[in-house]
């Protein structure tokens, strides 16, 4: 990761970087996404650019080093255009729909699940389609994977909350037993 680390990442115009600590603050114009530096791991504000140092060339600073580097960079893209995650529901019945700022899931069992919003994430649904936007990448993708944990696709039918990319390889049944 050592590569990506020695990339500058290029501040836009709205968006300020501030170091208190051991931590560095990105503030946008609605949101802030704070990043903590591990040890031996500091960054250099020149201009509009900022710079991931290292104290070492250990193996583990040069992970921690491109992570980092990585984390900010996704933090900065995310405050000029949020992250977005697609999920889709799929299956007879199965439904979403949006209850306030709630989500409500029907989803094959005896009751309906709700799925409480998330602070810095925003939820849009349309039809059996369910998009998440938020400008911290992690918690994007943290909500869109406890969202699919509600009902993971059936590897037998392929029903449940899917990504909108995802292929699910489908099981045979019972009935395709082949006679040797």
């Amino acid at each position: 990761m050592s590569k990506v680390g020695e990339v500058a990442i290029e501040i836009p115009e709205l968006t300020n970087i501030h170091i208190m600590d051991h931590t560095v603050n990105i503030k946008g114009q609605k949101e802030e996404i704070s990043v903590n530096l591990p040890e031996g791991i500091s960054i250099a504000i020149e201009g509009n650019k900022v710079k991931v140092l290292r104290k070492t060339d250990s193996q583990r600073q040069k992970a921690l080093h491109g992570l980092i580097r990585s984390l900010i960079n996704n933090a900065v893209l995310g405050m000029q255009k949020p992250w977005e995650k697609k999920l889709k529901v799929v299956g007879t019945g199965f439904k979403v729909r949006l209850q306030g700022e709630d989500l409500i899931f029907d989803v094959g069992f005896s009751h309906s699940v709700t799925f409480k919003k998330v602070e810095g994430v925003m939820f849009e649904v349309k039809g059996n389609s369910l998009k998440l936007l938020g400008a911290n990448k992690q918690l994007v993708g943290e909500v869109a994977n406890k969202i699919r944990s509600i009902r993971k696709p059936d590897a037998y039918k392929g029903k449940g909350i899917r990504y909108e990319n995802e292929v699910v390889k489908l099981k045979p049944g019972k009935k395709a037993k082949t006679t040797a």
